[in-house]
């Protein structure tokens, strides 16, 4: 599944990557990340097919309570999670696929030469109009975060999480309470906003482009009169450099590998569960089997894809639900779901008294708006 909180991938054919939107790299850097990770691959592709390394069988059973037995046991202490479309779906946001109800079955009335030009770079530099209509319905703040997300954080609260990273630009990983550091947007993201033009690229918090979508407003640069767009990886534009420098320092440390609501077809992103170490355990909560690795490419050798069902099957686990019913079973088997529970009922109430604190502040900053109106407009009275 990949979502409207996912971001469509970027071209494969593009080498090099861009930086990231909280700071410029120069180029080499950039080379750099991305020659060393095709390096990296490359080296795990042919210990792979050699048959180099031996590989460890860490479960005692590939089932959700053999990983749940493998986290209780304190062995695993670096949990890798990534995530698609399928987290976030219970919170009311769509999926870009799933057929009748996917958001690219949904685009007609943007009259679009083809659903995914919303999302072209190009297309949206000449017509910004449906890219910004379609993320008012969309925008971060009006869902909240699900089972799943908290799931993820509770990861985080008890040392455990390494990292996440995430296809989806709804940021609903940040409300979840996952911080920056412990996030890896694959695909960009609504929390900033950036001036299109090379020369500028002024930056933009949340708030000031959540004010402009939803007034109607296209959005341009204060400073060069030029679009300002969402820092979110568009088809054309490249990934973000942090992803290919963490993905070095991460996964060769990961001992165990959550993927979340993900069909694993969007590259480079989707590559990244061939990384692990060869005896990482790798855990996959979803509506169907995803990431699994061609039968050709298995008759000839070469690893890195999921095996659940075959012979030599030793470290992948399939657990067929939705996210929210996967983690609460997960949780369940660790001793947890209680305290998921609880958190999640807790988190829901604070957002929804937020919400309605800023909706009343909203409402009388606009009747006094109102107010001050009517009263300038009234004629003065004849003397």
């Amino acid at each position: 599944m990949s979502d409207a909180s996912e971001l469509p991938k970027a071209e494969e054919e593009e080498e090099e990557v861009t930086p990231e939107p909280e700071g410029q790299s120069d180029d080499s850097s950039e080379e750099e990340a991305a020659g060393d990770a095709d390096m990296d691959f490359l080296r795990n592709l042919f210990s792979s097919t050699l048959g180099l390394g031996a590989a460890d069988k860490v479960l005692d059973e590939l089932t959700l309570d053999g990983v749940a037995q493998y986290i209780k046991s304190g062995k695993c202490k670096n949990i890798i999670c990534m995530v698609g479309a399928g987290i976030s779906t219970s919170a009311g946001i769509p999926d870009f696929r799933s057929p009748g109800t996917g958001l690219y079955a949904n685009l007609q009335k943007y009259n679009l030469p083809y659903p995914e030009a919303i999302f072209q770079i190009d297309y949206f530099k000449k017509h910004p109009e449906p890219f910004f209509a379609l993320a008012k319905e969309l925008y971060p703040g009006q869902f909240k975060p699900t089972i799943c997300h908290y799931f993820i954080k509770m990861l985080k609260d008890k040392g455990l999480l390494r990292r996440c990273y995430t296809q989806n630009i709804d940021t609903l990983e940040r409300v979840a309470g996952l911080e920056g550091e412990d996030l890896i947007e694959a695909h960009g993201t609504f929390y900033s906003s950036h001036c299109v033009s090379f020369c500028c690229r002024k930056e933009y918090t949340l708030d000031w482009m959540k004010e402009k979508i939803f007034s109607d407003d296209i959005p341009k640069c204060d400073k060069c009169n030029s679009l300002v767009k969402p820092d979110i990886v568009f088809f054309g534009e490249n990934l973000p450099v942090r992803f290919f420098t963490s993905m070095k320092m991460d996964f060769p440390c990961c001992d165990l590998l959550i993927v979340m609501g993900t069909s694993l077809q969007v590259q480079p992103f989707a590559s990244l569960v061939s990384r692990v170490s060869k005896s990482c355990p790798r855990l996959l909560i979803n509506m169907e089997k995803a990431g699994q690795a061609d039968p050709l490419f298995g008759l000839l050798g070469f690893g890195g894809g999921m095996d659940f069902d075959s012979d030599k099957a030793y470290r992948d686990v399939a657990q067929i639900s939705t996210c929210d019913d996967g983690c609460l079973a997960f949780a369940d088997l660790l001793g947890w779901k209680a305290e998921l529970e609880e958190l999640v009922k807790q988190e829901h109430a604070r957002i929804d008294s937020q919400d309605k604190k800023e909706k009343a502040t909203e409402s009388k900053g606009a009747a006094a708006k109102a107010s001050a109106a009517s009263g300038s407009a009234e004629p003065k009275a004849e003397e």
